[in-house]
């Protein structure tokens, strides 16, 4: 049993017992989600042979994916939020890999647009297929009542994204709500891998 069982069940140091539900449910997620994100980037990449690409490069080619008419380094930055230079030191060593293209618009040669290659947007159609195969494979695997409880969780996982993007007030304005939708975990390429 993973440390994060027993504090789920309220067992585990974080999640005492006389412990809140949501503090051991808080608990839980927070020592599962680093290691299950892990893992599936893991088994992505080993299972099509995928670079070993950073998680905040992949960010920001999910980013620039999104948006096929590009971003100024500005608004990349607010989208992954992370620092303007942080974008600028990931932009700098994704050109040199030839998976960001930096683009002067006709209309202000004095700007810079930075959009996804072809090469990076042909990269993650690889890392989208790799990681669905993956968790495929893995879930055909669990039990029944594993796999119903997972369904299950989903909208409330995707309740709990969307509370978490606008609970800190930093939600970039162009990106819509997920609530609502029909798939929670359909395929809204910022949300994959």
């Amino acid at each position: 049993m993973r440390n994060t069982d027993r504090t789920a069940a309220g067992t585990g140091d974080r999640g005492a017992p006389g412990a809140p539900e949501a503090a051991r449910v808080a608990a839980g997620l927070g020592g599962l989600l680093g290691p299950l994100r892990r893992a599936v980037l893991r088994a992505t990449r080993n299972a099509e042979g995928l670079p070993d690409l950073p998680e905040a490069q992949i960010e920001l080619l999910r980013a620039l994916s999104s948006s096929p008419e590009g971003l100024s380094p500005g608004a990349a930055a607010a989208r992954v939020r992370v620092a303007p230079s942080t974008v600028s030191n990931l932009v700098r060593a994704m050109s040199a890999a030839r998976l960001v293209e930096r683009v002067r618009p006709e209309h202000d040669q004095r700007t810079v647009v930075l959009t996804a290659s072809q090469e990076a947007l042909h990269l993650l159609e690889r890392y989208d297929r790799a990681s669905t195969a993956a968790l495929t494979r893995v879930v055909e695997e669990l039990s029944d009542t594993d796999r119903a409880a997972l369904h299950q969780a989903l909208p409330a996982l995707d309740r709990l994204v969307t509370a978490l993007e606008t609970g800190d007030g930093t939600r970039p304005e162009s990106i819509s709500p997920r609530s609502g939708r029909e798939d929670p975990v359909g395929r809204d390429p910022e949300h994959r891998l």
